[in-house]
């Protein structure tokens, strides 16, 4: 690596002299925490990190990478759980920096930049008592998130966060940036919605939002281990009857005191008033442990899984979609769940359908519409010693799962599964991401990522 840096002197001089953000290479100061995404079981080492300020620092810098031969990796929230955000003697094109918003509250709309996180985001459309739909941790970024579909609270009301996607400026392999709509460059922003980072570097999404808020009726219950089989069996038939209003999420999970639960966690999407009669079978149901019904602030909600996933711990998983919630994965489940050997660990029943499932599956990239659940066990733990026992942990309960599933997954919840995972992920989409692909990047330059590969 060293020889190579040698040779790519005189053309990271030439970036500098072009860059507005900051270039940090291994000897550095801060290059080490600099390197760190969000997976603490991710250790890499790039060449260099860029901090991209404004969308020609992304141009210099794809420009820089494609001239110098070096592989790129494209973070903003680093939230990625295989770490494709950062990569071994490669580029990192950092967003992180870039965190203009602009909420326009007579229409309904915000331009936001890549490297806003969805807190950062949710607060400055809060502000004007809008939202749209964004995931379940305040400090994933929204550009990962949005361009892999996006999953929040908000879906079932007003679909994923693609779904509300009217813009977005985009930098291409051969270093243009192209503002993109469904009446500019319609193709490209087709394969945005959903297709990952594999056709450029969006600098800038435009959103439509929603009234919602500030706050939203939430409903939550905790059940036994003992009781788990009726409880999971309840959520199946509460959620999967539940009017779009309602959002309703459940997982296994270890309580402090070292015994198993099973919590279930509804939040209406409305006046919380009106909300309490839809929520009322939750917490009539059975003999939980606790339970609670109050209305939250918005913000609260969506950071409310903070707590679980911070930064640094280490983290897998493996997702797949769910139709129904059957009695053989019911079985299956409680079966392995409990020989989770980190008491972090969690198996999730993660709730779509409603307005996502309205969506005709061509109108997007993401393709497994019809399904109602996303179910995916996580491991969480902090010994790299504890990796293997984890992982293995994690794969066994997929696999114990996966015959009742419906072969689909959520591409921003793939880790490093391969190119049947990826076409599982799109379907009847991916021919047409084939050829996207081969008009917008037929070199495979934007690899890391849930890759489609070019046929050129």
């Amino acid at each position: 690596m060293d020889a190579k840096r040698q040779t790519d002197a005189p053309a990271i001089d030439r970036l500098l002299q072009h860059l507005r953000g900051k270039l940090v290479q291994p000897l550095d100061t801060g290059y080490d925490e600099a390197r760190k995404v969000w997976n603490g079981a991710v250790d890499k080492r790039p060449a260099a990190i860029v901090y991209c300020t404004h969308a020609d620092d992304v141009i210099e810098t794809v420009r820089f990478a494609r001239a110098t031969n070096r592989q790129v990796a494209v973070r903003s929230g680093g939230h990625n759980v295989a770490g494709l955000s950062v990569c071994d003697d490669g580029i990192v094109i950092d967003l992180s920096r870039m965190k203009a918003i602009e909420v326009d509250p007579v229409h309904r709309v915000a331009r936001a930049e890549a490297g806003l996180s969805l807190g950062e985001f949710d607060t400055a459309t809060q502000a004007h008592g809008l939202a749209t739909t964004m995931g379940v941790n305040s400090d994933t970024g929204i550009a990962g998130l949005t361009l892999g579909g996006g999953f929040g609270k908000l879906g079932r009301k007003y679909g994923l966060t693609c779904d509300n996607l009217i813009a977005a400026d985009v930098v291409t392999a051969d270093g243009r940036l192209l503002h993109t709509s469904a009446s500019e460059h319609a193709d490209l922003f087709w394969g945005l919605r959903g297709g990952g980072g594999n056709f450029g570097i969006v600098t800038a999404f435009e959103y439509q939002l929603h009234a919602v808020g500030p706050n939203l009726l939430v409903g939550s219950v905790l059940h036994r281990y003992d009781h788990a089989r009726g409880a999971i069996k309840f959520f199946h038939e509460f959620s999967r009857r539940a009017a779009d209003e309602l959002s309703v999420d459940a997982g296994l999970i270890t309580l402090p005191t070292g015994e198993r639960a099973f919590n279930i966690t509804a939040c209406y999407i409305g006046h919380p008033e009106a909300g309490r009669d839809a929520l009322e079978p939750l917490l009539k149901f059975g003999s939980p442990i606790e339970s609670s019904l109050e209305p939250r602030p918005y913000l609260q909600i969506q950071s409310a899984g903070d707590t679980l996933f911070p930064r640094g711990r280490r983290y897998y998983w493996k997702a797949q979609f769910l139709r129904e919630i059957s009695d053989g994965a019911i079985d299956a489940i409680l079966e392995v769940y409990p020989k989770a050997p980190s008491p972090s660990a969690l198996l999730v029943f993660q709730q779509v359908g409603g307005a996502i499932a309205r969506v005709p599956s061509s109108e997007s990239p993401y393709a497994n519409r019809d399904a109602l659940y996303d179910c995916f066990p996580l491991a969480v733990w902090d010994s790299p010693a504890d990796d293997q026992a984890n992982i293995q942990w994690a794969r066994e309960l997929w696999s114990a799962v996966s015959p009742y599933s419906t072969g689909g997954v959520y591409a921003n919840n793939l880790g490093d599964e391969g190119e049947d995972r990826v076409r599982a992920a799109y379907g009847e989409n991916y021919a047409r991401l084939v050829a996207l692909k081969n008009k917008y990047d037929p070199t495979n330059f934007f690899r890391l990522n849930q890759n489609v590969r070019p046929t050129a």
